[in-house]
């Protein structure tokens, strides 16, 4: 009855969490979007980045280059922003779970104290761990200690206990990991579809502007599509960057996984060995 009422508090915890995880990423969503077009229209439009000052026509550096990119530009720092902010996130996140020690070291140790059938020492080099691996293999370390005095379960269900009890921990342990990383995966598509899209528009208006003329125009044409390619490589650019914080983060987490599998597999072979 205690595990089922630990359960149940864990998953109201864990939506109470989920609900304000939610907002939190609305709010820096909505931050960002605000910064980015503060940056676009205050920064980048100063008269100062124009030769021609408030026309706003001939820029005169790379600033002033990005502002006639169009108002897709400021979408696309938007998106540069939010990635950048979730990349911090994510980072603080996932390196806090990889713990304080490598799992094959936190592990063996591990293996040592059950091997002297000390699993309050045990228990204690989780502590040390500090991460999603000691987490895991603390929850599992304490049903083993449970089971090793209830005489309620025969030695096969008592494994089963213990897995159970792994299982369970780890399924609140690894979207904790997981999460947010929707928002990487999701920028690096997106970010160079919409670099594409202000590029496509760019180009538009520069012909189009050529065709008004009369006249064909080499330096405004040149110029048209330099302000267009602008939105290609800040989309490029984010997209590259999210790429590589996805793979990077991915693989973190694959070996924070490899680790609580293999804490599993420690826990009800050592319980085997010396209780079954």
């Amino acid at each position: 009855m205690a595990d089922v009422k630990s359960t149940v508090s864990n998953t109201v915890n864990t939506e109470k969490k989920g609900g304000n995880s939610m907002l939190l990423n609305l709010i820096i969503v909505v931050v960002c979007i605000a910064v980015a077009h503060l940056i676009f229209y205050t920064v980048f439009a100063s008269t100062g980045n124009f030769n021609d000052g408030a026309a706003r026509h001939q820029p005169k550096n790379l600033m002033g280059t990005m502002y006639l990119g169009g108002w897709v530009v400021p979408i696309l720092i938007s998106t540069f922003l939010v990635l950048i902010s979730f990349v911090i996130e994510r980072a603080l996140t996932i390196f806090k779970a990889r713990g304080k020690m490598s799992n094959a070291e936190f592990i063996k140790k591990v293996q040592y104290h059950l091997s002297s059938k000390n699993v309050d020492a045990a228990i204690a080099e989780c502590d040390k761990q500090s991460g999603s691996v000691g987490n895991v293999m603390k929850a599992g370390l304490k049903k083993y200690k449970q089971m090793i005095s209830s005489t309620e379960f025969d030695a096969d269900q008592k494994i089963e206990q213990i897995k159970k009890e792994v299982e369970e921990t780890t399924a609140l342990e690894l979207p904790m990991l997981e999460k947010n990383l929707v928002f990487l995966s999701t920028i690096t598509s997106a970010a160079t579809l919409l670099g594409l899209f202000g590029t496509v528009m760019g180009m538009i208006r520069a012909f189009a502007a050529m065709a008004n003329a009369g006249a064909p125009d080499a330096n405004a044409l040149a110029a048209g599509i330099s302000e267009a390619l602008v939105n290609t490589a800040l989309g490029i650019g984010t997209s590259f960057i999210a790429m590589l914080a996805y793979n990077f983060f991915t693989t973190i987490i694959d070996n924070v996984t490899f680790g609580i599998d293999e804490s599993g597999f420690t826990l009800e072979q050592s319980f085997k060995a010396n209780y079954k």
